[in-house]
């Protein structure tokens, strides 16, 4: 397995905005850590998804048993090194192309 470039997002405690299922209502954070590996292919990946995270992209709230939190958004991601494409980690071949897709 070559070396993996590792993302994480840090999302704290705040209230949601418009366009949020909820606005104005608090929501809860968390920890999202996401996987690339470290070649030229996925520094490439990486930078395209720090621009989807500045633009505000990479993640939704979404209301779950009567609490708003954080969830991943539309972008794929990687959250585990391994387990393959069903449980969203390596080996996918094809995930690098279609992340760039979507970015």
């Amino acid at each position: 397995r070559s070396t993996a470039l590792q993302p994480l997002f840090k999302m704290s405690y705040s209230c949601s905005k418009v366009g949020d299922p909820r606005p104005g209502q608090p929501y809860k954070g968390g920890k999202f850590c996401a996987f690339l590996p470290d070649n030229r292919e996925g520094q490439k990946t990486a930078m395209l998804l720090k621009k989807a995270f500045e633009c505000g992209l990479t993640f939704q709230i979404k209301s779950c048993h009567g609490e708003e939190r954080v969830t991943w958004g539309l972008i794929p991601h990687k959250t585990s090194w391994d387990g393959g494409k069903a449980r969203n980690g390596y080996p996918d071949a094809q995930y690098l192309r279609e992340v760039s897709t979507v970015l």
